[in-house]
């Protein structure tokens, strides 16, 4: 069976479906050694090259759409592999299977809170990319006094160094105190690096704790422990699919084996989360 090229490559991760187009039209796509052309079809033994770089498509025939949600703790950075030794996002995941892990969107190393991951490079795309207008929000710990006027700035709009910036929306938590320390719940529609602390910076006051508890439709779950991950269910992955206007795609169901090693993995990879973590403590 064959589908069109820029579909396959989407699923693959290389990119959006628009994004791919433009790619085979500047003839940087080739297929069985032949540059691609607009229109053209994709089997799962097919050999494809982008810029010279070989793509495996057959992941993109066989699985299906797998998102997770993981609750990122503070220290870990959202890469593959780190430099400096830092425990990373990806160490405690699960075994993708056919295809990989890819990260929507990221958070900075003293940030916590929801990552989602998924095995569709075309879902995670259109979850990341502006137009989208998928929301963000975030639980923000600031320390110093915030008056009506801050609050109406940071929703109007303030001039970071990078462009213009706003919360769409801000409430003060409903458990907030009376102290030095406020908690607020704030929502953002892009992914601008450290865009939420820069925005209460430019206020004056000092963000000490940063965690996001939202991205679309998908809440960071209350029982989901820090290092910790879950699978979304066929109709989460539904809702999310609907909200960024993507083709809905079945959810593989795992086996009771397939399970009972996952957990095991698990187990595994927390433990070494930890000791990774508690080493990086030790060397700052």
């Amino acid at each position: 069976m064959k589908e069109r090229i820029h579909k396959v490559l989407a699923r693959a991760g290389v990119g959006s479906r628009r994004g791919i187009e433009k790619l085979i039209a500047e003839n940087r796509v080739q297929v069985n050694g032949k540059i691609a052309k607009l229109g053209d079809s994709l089997g799962r033994t097919d050999s494809v090259r982008v810029d010279g770089k070989q793509v495996k498509v057959e992941s993109a025939f066989t699985q299906g759409r797998r998102v997770i949600a993981y609750h990122k703790p503070e220290g870990e950075v959202c890469t593959a592999s780190d430099p400096e030794g830092r425990p990373t996002v990806f160490d405690r995941l699960p075994e993708a299977g056919q295809g990989r892990w890819i990260m929507v969107g990221r958070l900075d190393v003293n940030t916590a809170g929801l990552l989602l991951f998924t095995t569709d490079g075309e879902l995670a795309h259109r979850l990341m990319h502006p137009s989208s207008g998928v929301d963000r929000e975030y639980a923000v710990r600031v320390k110093g006094h915030v008056n009506e006027e801050m609050l109406t700035r940071l929703k109007a709009g303030v001039e970071l160094e990078d462009g213009p910036a706003k919360f769409t929306d801000i409430q003060r938590s409903v458990e907030d105190g009376d102290g030095i320390n406020h908690w607020y719940y704030c929502v953002l529609m892009e992914g601008r690096h450290r865009e939420a602390r820069r925005l209460w910076e430019s206020q004056g006051v000092m963000v000490s704790r940063l965690r996001r508890v939202r991205y679309g439709c998908i809440f960071l779950p209350k029982r989901l422990r820090s290092g910790r991950w879950e699978e979304l269910d066929q109709r989460a992955v539904n809702d999310l699919s609907d909200l960024v206007g993507a083709e809905r795609r079945e959810v593989p169901q795992k086996t009771p084996d397939q399970r009972i090693k996952e957990k095991r993995i698990i187990g595994k990879k927390v433990n070494t989360g930890r000791i990774r973590a508690s080493g990086a403590k030790r060397r700052t």
